[in-house]
């Protein structure tokens, strides 16, 4: 069986910036057409509305420039309205070719918000056709509230198909505008009017109000529809649009029968950029471009990957350009940790990797997942913290800081069974805990070294919930030396650090 195309119609910059609170600037705008077109190999992009503004009007003509110079222009298209031309000539003005008309596809909007009759309506268009061809535009035409007009007034959207079938139109767009159609409705309604009239190209254009955009696009087109209507992660007004990644793979992998050019490797790349640029956050668990959905958490699940990769499915990272991850948690195992040991080139022995999946574990009660990043840094810390050799042993301490009052801090300390306990202030929490220390090392006559310096690092690409490594230098009578403290509190990490230096002192 021969494979059928579709057309991917990606309308981010239009029907995507009309996401409460997005607004792209004109190179960012720029920039993303870009893309869409050549490195995600849409075939159409939707980049404004016409009239809407004069940031607008300059965004679509550095779009139409390049657009131009590089054979896209019949791929740009503008939302217009039947203004009696005003829209086409903002168009013609912004150097585009093809608009996208809006037009009433359901009688309950056609009666209550333009208040006209079918004829009446239906003869407003015919002119506005008639002009844009006048002036070299073609017109795709949007049927809006397109759903519920084939459920309420199937006879009205008829009429109207057979007035358009007799206009020189290209395209005819179906919006689910409310975002209201199931699935079998989707396809019951766009097969009616795919055999009622075979010479139309008809678009799906679907919103996700009930969270069913991908399977009305899949029925869409085992339905017959031509082409689709997509956004960059989902955006768009109320709960978005058909998200474009979600419906590629599912084309892809469900419906080998249609063919698509849409790259992709380029998907998530182009993704993270619409984020950046719109600061409409991808959440972690958004299908093929979330930060989650490619990393196995659970140990077992590593374990199967070693197995014959056991829990991969058709959805393979490197489709989209990424990679498998493995957190780092309290449901980590061993397969977990040596598959990002392996990652990193770094050789344990199995007793290392033991230590480190059981420190992983303890670091996971209290940071719900670790990144590869901070591997280094745990590896170091567990290699460096010989537990039997311990002399000395921080047993606990109580750290406050209050506004108006110095920190203070109380200290018990286990000198080989023996407890010691001192309270002291500080300038800071860090401070008054050296100072209680002091303390206990006066009570024992004992020295204590000198603090040379002081610094914290997280792993690259952290955030407030990090991991810290103290390093700490000291000095004593006859050397200076380095020890590091690891936790997701600094203090409690400058404190694990000052642990190894004291013990470090007591066994000479």
């Amino acid at each position: 069986m021969s494979s059928r195309y579709i057309e991917i119609m990606d309308t981010t910059l239009r029907d995507g910036e009309q996401t409460s609170g997005v607004s792209f600037s004109a190179s960012e705008k720029l920039t993303l057409a870009k893309l869409l077109l050549t490195e995600l190999k849409v075939d159409r992009i939707e980049v404004a509305s016409a009239r809407v503004s004069k940031g607008e009007f300059e965004a679509v003509k550095q779009i139409t420039s390049w657009a131009n110079e590089n054979g896209f222009i019949e791929a740009v298209e503008v939302l217009s309205f039947v203004d009696k031309g005003v829209s086409i000539d903002w168009i013609v003005d912004a150097g585009a070719r093809v608009q996208n008309l809006l037009t009433k596809g359901s009688l309950n909007h056609l009666t209550h918000q333009l208040r006209k009759t079918p004829q009446e309506h239906f003869a407003d268009i015919a002119d506005n056709i008639k002009q844009a061809g006048e002036k070299g535009i073609t017109t795709n035409v949007y049927l809006e509230d397109w759903s519920n007009g084939m459920r309420d007034s199937k006879e009205y959207v008829f009429e109207y198909l057979d007035f358009l079938k007799e206009q020189p139109v290209k395209r005819v767009l179906l919006p689910d505008t409310l975002g209201v159609l199931r699935y079998d409705e989707t396809f019951d309604f766009i097969k009616e009017l795919v055999d009622r009239y075979p010479s139309l190209h008809f678009d799906f254009h679907a919103h996700n109000d009930y969270d069913l955009s991908v399977a009305n696009v899949m029925e869409a087109l085992k339905a017959g529809a031509h082409g689709l209507h997509l956004t960059l992660n989902g955006m768009g007004e109320r709960a978005g649009n058909a998200p474009m990644a979600s419906a590629i793979a599912v084309v892809k992998d469900f419906l080998p029968q249609f063919e698509i050019q849409v790259e992709e490797k380029a998907l998530f790349k182009v993704s993270r950029l619409a984020e950046n640029f719109s600061g409409f956050r991808i959440p972690v668990n958004k299908p093929v471009v979330g930060d989650n959905v490619f990393t196995q958490t659970a140990g077992i699940h590593a374990d199967g990957d070693n197995k014959n990769n056991l829990y991969f499915n058709d959805l393979l990272p490197e489709r989209f350009g990424r990679k498998r991850k493995y957190a780092l948690g309290k449901t980590s195992g061993k397969a977990n940790i040596q598959k990002n040991l392996e990652e990193l080139g770094i050789p344990l022995t199995n007793e290392e990797v033991k230590k480190i999946t059981q420190r992983v574990i303890e670091l996971g009660d209290k940071k719900e997942v670790l990144t590869k990043d901070d591997l280094p840094y745990i590896i170091s810390d567990v290699l460096e913290n010989n537990e039997s050799e311990r002399k000395v042993i921080v047993e606990s301490y109580v750290l406050t800081h209050a506004k108006g009052l110095k920190p203070s801090t109380t200290v018990s300390v286990n000198f080989d069974g023996e407890i010691i306990e001192e309270h002291a202030q500080g300038d800071g929490q860090f401070d008054a805990f050296i100072n209680a220390l002091r303390k206990v090392y006066d009570a024992k006559e004992k020295s204590f070294p000198s603090l040379v310096d002081y610094s914290v690092r997280i792993p690259p690409g952290s955030n407030s919930d990090a991991l810290c490594e103290t390093i700490i230098t000291w000095r004593d009578e006859s050397r200076e030396f380095v020890t590091r403290g690891l936790d997701s509190d600094q203090t409690v990490s400058a404190i694990k650090a000052t642990e190894k230096m004291l013990n470090i002192i007591e066994l000479g």
